[in-house]
Protein backbone atom coordinates (compact mmCIF):
# COMPACT_ATOMS: atom_id res chain seq x y z
CA UNK A 1 0.00 0.00 0.00
CA UNK A 2 1.43 3.36 -1.08
CA UNK A 3 1.39 6.19 1.46
CA UNK A 4 0.35 9.56 0.06
CA UNK A 5 -0.25 13.05 1.43
CA UNK A 6 -2.18 15.92 -0.07
CA UNK A 7 -0.48 19.24 -0.66
CA UNK A 8 -2.18 21.92 1.44
CA UNK A 9 -3.46 24.65 -0.88
CA UNK A 10 -2.27 22.67 -3.89
CA UNK A 11 -5.61 22.00 -5.53
CA UNK A 12 -6.09 18.32 -4.57
CA UNK A 13 -2.54 17.40 -5.58
CA UNK A 14 -0.92 14.59 -3.65
CA UNK A 15 2.59 13.24 -3.24
CA UNK A 16 3.74 9.68 -2.64
CA UNK A 17 5.71 9.19 0.56
CA UNK A 18 8.43 6.69 1.35
CA UNK A 19 7.04 3.84 3.44
CA UNK A 20 10.48 3.44 5.01
CA UNK A 21 10.24 6.93 6.53
CA UNK A 22 6.49 7.46 6.93
CA UNK A 23 5.20 3.91 7.34
CA UNK A 24 6.88 2.85 10.59
CA UNK A 25 5.03 1.28 13.50
CA UNK A 26 4.72 3.37 16.65
CA UNK A 27 7.60 2.57 19.01
CA UNK A 28 7.03 4.50 22.23
CA UNK A 29 10.00 3.05 24.20
CA UNK A 30 12.39 4.06 21.42
CA UNK A 31 11.01 7.60 21.24
CA UNK A 32 11.16 7.91 25.03
CA UNK A 33 14.78 6.76 25.15
CA UNK A 34 15.91 9.10 22.37
CA UNK A 35 14.02 12.12 23.72
CA UNK A 36 15.37 11.50 27.23
CA UNK A 37 18.92 11.23 25.89
CA UNK A 38 18.49 14.39 23.82
CA UNK A 39 17.25 16.41 26.80
CA UNK A 40 19.98 14.99 29.04
CA UNK A 41 22.62 16.01 26.52
CA UNK A 42 21.34 19.57 26.61
CA UNK A 43 22.01 19.91 30.36
CA UNK A 44 24.94 22.18 31.19
CA UNK A 45 26.40 20.00 33.94
CA UNK A 46 28.51 22.95 35.09
CA UNK A 47 27.41 23.08 38.75
CA UNK A 48 30.36 23.17 41.17
CA UNK A 49 30.56 23.18 44.98
CA UNK A 50 33.45 22.94 47.44
CA UNK A 51 34.06 20.11 49.84
CA UNK A 52 35.76 20.55 53.23
CA UNK A 53 39.27 20.33 51.76
CA UNK A 54 38.59 23.09 49.21
CA UNK A 55 37.00 25.69 51.49
CA UNK A 56 39.31 28.50 52.57
CA UNK A 57 40.35 28.56 56.26
CA UNK A 58 39.84 26.07 59.05
CA UNK A 59 43.51 25.32 59.55
CA UNK A 60 43.59 25.94 63.30
CA UNK A 61 41.70 23.87 65.83
CA UNK A 62 38.73 26.04 66.99
CA UNK A 63 39.27 25.23 70.70
CA UNK A 64 41.17 22.79 72.82
CA UNK A 65 40.17 19.17 72.87
CA UNK A 66 39.04 18.99 76.53
CA UNK A 67 37.77 21.19 79.28
CA UNK A 68 35.45 23.58 77.44
CA UNK A 69 32.24 21.57 77.78
CA UNK A 70 31.70 21.72 74.09
CA UNK A 71 31.93 18.94 71.52
CA UNK A 72 35.41 18.35 70.21
CA UNK A 73 36.17 20.01 66.86
CA UNK A 74 39.22 19.84 64.65
CA UNK A 75 38.18 22.36 61.99
CA UNK A 76 35.62 25.10 61.46
CA UNK A 77 35.14 24.11 57.83
CA UNK A 78 33.37 20.79 58.31
CA UNK A 79 29.96 20.17 56.72
CA UNK A 80 28.04 20.90 59.94
CA UNK A 81 29.58 24.36 60.30
CA UNK A 82 28.32 27.54 58.75
CA UNK A 83 30.72 28.37 55.94
CA UNK A 84 31.97 24.81 55.80
CA UNK A 85 32.24 22.56 52.78
CA UNK A 86 29.51 20.34 51.37
CA UNK A 87 29.44 16.65 52.27
CA UNK A 88 28.85 15.45 48.72
CA UNK A 89 29.94 18.45 46.70
CA UNK A 90 28.61 18.67 43.15
CA UNK A 91 31.28 18.74 40.45
CA UNK A 92 31.12 19.54 36.71
CA UNK A 93 29.92 16.48 34.81
CA UNK A 94 28.42 15.40 31.53
CA UNK A 95 24.85 14.10 31.44
CA UNK A 96 25.20 12.82 27.86
CA UNK A 97 23.70 9.42 27.09
CA UNK A 98 24.90 7.33 24.17
CA UNK A 99 22.37 6.82 21.39
CA UNK A 100 23.63 5.24 18.19
CA UNK A 101 22.74 6.61 14.78
CA UNK A 102 20.41 3.74 13.88
CA UNK A 103 18.28 4.30 16.99
CA UNK A 104 18.19 8.07 16.50
CA UNK A 105 17.09 7.82 12.87
CA UNK A 106 14.58 5.15 13.79
CA UNK A 107 13.02 7.46 16.37
CA UNK A 108 12.78 10.32 13.86
CA UNK A 109 11.11 8.00 11.32
CA UNK A 110 8.68 6.78 13.98
CA UNK A 111 7.77 10.35 14.94
CA UNK A 112 7.16 11.35 11.32
CA UNK A 113 5.03 8.25 10.78
CA UNK A 114 2.92 9.00 13.85
CA UNK A 115 2.53 12.66 12.83
CA UNK A 116 1.18 11.50 9.46
CA UNK A 117 -1.21 8.95 10.99
CA UNK A 118 -2.60 11.48 13.48
CA UNK A 119 -3.13 14.17 10.82
CA UNK A 120 -0.53 16.49 12.32
CA UNK A 121 1.78 16.50 9.28
CA UNK A 122 1.07 18.96 6.47
CA UNK A 123 2.82 19.31 3.12
CA UNK A 124 3.08 22.59 1.20
CA UNK A 125 4.75 23.41 -2.09
CA UNK A 126 6.71 26.24 -0.50
CA UNK A 127 6.54 28.60 2.46
CA UNK A 128 8.32 31.84 1.66
CA UNK A 129 7.25 35.44 2.31
CA UNK A 130 8.28 38.18 -0.12
CA UNK A 131 8.80 40.69 2.70
CA UNK A 132 9.72 40.34 6.40
CA UNK A 133 6.19 41.31 7.44
CA UNK A 134 4.30 39.47 10.18
CA UNK A 135 0.99 40.26 8.50
CA UNK A 136 2.02 38.45 5.31
CA UNK A 137 3.27 35.47 7.30
CA UNK A 138 0.01 35.22 9.27
CA UNK A 139 -1.92 35.27 6.01
CA UNK A 140 0.01 32.19 4.85
CA UNK A 141 -0.74 30.45 8.15
CA UNK A 142 -4.44 31.20 7.70
CA UNK A 143 -4.39 29.74 4.19
CA UNK A 144 -3.26 26.35 5.47
CA UNK A 145 -5.26 26.59 8.71
CA UNK A 146 -2.57 26.40 11.40
CA UNK A 147 -1.61 28.58 14.35
CA UNK A 148 0.69 26.30 16.36
CA UNK A 149 3.24 24.67 14.11
CA UNK A 150 6.80 23.84 13.18
CA UNK A 151 7.66 24.85 9.62
CA UNK A 152 10.49 22.88 8.02
CA UNK A 153 12.08 24.05 4.78
CA UNK A 154 15.12 22.98 2.81
CA UNK A 155 16.69 26.31 3.73
CA UNK A 156 15.53 29.10 6.04
CA UNK A 157 14.50 32.17 4.09
CA UNK A 158 15.58 35.33 5.92
CA UNK A 159 12.33 37.21 5.25
CA UNK A 160 10.28 34.26 6.48
CA UNK A 161 12.41 33.92 9.60
CA UNK A 162 12.10 37.63 10.43
CA UNK A 163 8.36 37.61 9.79
CA UNK A 164 7.76 34.62 12.06
CA UNK A 165 9.92 35.35 15.08
CA UNK A 166 7.36 37.62 16.76
CA UNK A 167 4.54 35.04 16.57
CA UNK A 168 4.09 32.70 19.55
CA UNK A 169 3.87 28.92 19.00
CA UNK A 170 5.50 29.20 15.57
CA UNK A 171 8.98 27.96 14.66
CA UNK A 172 10.72 28.09 11.28
CA UNK A 173 13.76 25.90 10.72
CA UNK A 174 15.62 24.00 8.02
CA UNK A 175 15.47 20.22 7.67
CA UNK A 176 19.00 19.74 9.02
CA UNK A 177 18.12 21.30 12.40
CA UNK A 178 15.18 19.08 13.30
CA UNK A 179 15.34 16.93 16.41
CA UNK A 180 12.87 14.66 18.25
CA UNK A 181 11.96 17.24 20.89
CA UNK A 182 11.31 19.94 18.27
CA UNK A 183 9.07 17.62 16.23
CA UNK A 184 6.97 16.78 19.29
CA UNK A 185 6.66 20.34 20.62
CA UNK A 186 4.02 21.65 18.20
CA UNK A 187 0.50 20.64 17.24
CA UNK A 188 1.31 20.61 13.53
CA UNK A 189 4.45 20.07 11.47
CA UNK A 190 4.52 21.75 8.05
CA UNK A 191 6.97 20.34 5.48
CA UNK A 192 7.85 21.97 2.18
CA UNK A 193 8.26 19.67 -0.82
CA UNK A 194 11.97 20.43 -1.08
CA UNK A 195 12.45 19.64 2.63
CA UNK A 196 10.46 16.41 2.21
CA UNK A 197 12.87 15.21 -0.46
CA UNK A 198 15.85 15.89 1.82
CA UNK A 199 14.23 14.20 4.82
CA UNK A 200 13.41 11.06 2.82
CA UNK A 201 16.93 10.96 1.37
CA UNK A 202 18.58 11.19 4.79
CA UNK A 203 16.29 8.80 6.66
CA UNK A 204 16.02 5.97 4.12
Amino acid sequence: MTTTIEISGGGNKSVELSDVVFGCDYNEPLIHQVVTAFLAGARAGSKAQKNRSEVRGGGAKPWRQKGTGRARAGTSRGPIWRGGGRTFAAKPRSYAQKVNRKMYRGAIRTIFSELLRSGRLLLVEDFVTATPKTKEFKQKLTEIGVNDCLIIGKEVDENTLLASRNIPKICVTDWGAIDPVLLLSYKKVVLTQSALAEVEEQLK
